[in-house]
């Protein structure tokens, strides 16, 4: 099981020390602690992927504007938002701004490890995913101009005597180009080629 990396970002000292001491005992977890959140904020860009505990109620860069300031890393952090007793708008406030999930204080010990649990296994797949788009455009960037062009001919579901009409070249020439961009990609068929269209984004989706 790979480490996970969690970030307690709340101004009181008494319930941050508190979380960390308690989280910090889990196996393969790593605990951060920032006492605002301009505190992490001026971090953020250093740090690496993790699972933030995020009070809502802070002097200067509230949860909210956390929330926000976090937007552009995408799936690099993933936020629990923690609240007062009852104060749902806020928890619904904060999950459209992109948190998770969110918790009340006070909070289940059991519930604090399952919301954790799954915010941990929401940034693993997401880790995941990022890994598999970048592999894929890593081997399309082997590709020469003329080879992505015969790509795309072949995404759109064109003959290679359409495509070499399209390119003004030969049959034979885009076969050679075909052949060579299949090596390229290290796949044996069309549908492994469209798999790794997709997954780089080159094809939108419907």
């Amino acid at each position: 099981m790979s480490t996970r990396t969690i970030y307690v970002v709340d101004d009181d000292d008494d319930v941050r020390l508190s979380l960390q001491s308690l989280l910090s005992v889990l196996p393969n977890t790593l605990v951060w602690g920032f006492r605002s959140g301009d505190a992490f904020l001026e971090r953020a860009e250093e740090l690496g992927p993790g699972v933030i505990l995020l009070d809502y109620h802070m002097p200067g860069s509230t949860g909210l504007d956390v929330l926000k300031a976090i937007q552009p890393y995408g799936p690099k952090f993933v936020a629990v938002v923690l609240t007062g007793h009852g104060e749902v708008s806020l928890a619904v406030e904060a999950m459209k701004s992109g948190a998770l999930d969110f918790l009340e204080k006070p909070y289940e010990h059991d519930a604090l490890l399952e919301t954790l649990n799954s915010a941990s296994a929401q940034l693993e797949e997401s880790s995941e995913q990022i890994a598999r788009v970048e592999a894929a455009k890593a081997k399309i960037d082997r590709l020469s101009q003329r080879e992505v062009q015969v790509m795309h001919g072949l995404i759109q579901g064109r003959s290679n005597k359409v495509i070499a009409y399209d390119l003004d070249l030969s049959p034979r020439t885009i076969e050679i180009y075909r052949a060579n961009l299949m090596d390229k990609l290290e796949v044996n068929n069309l549908s492994d080629i469209l798999r790794i269209a997709f997954t780089a984004g080159l094809v939108p989706s419907a």
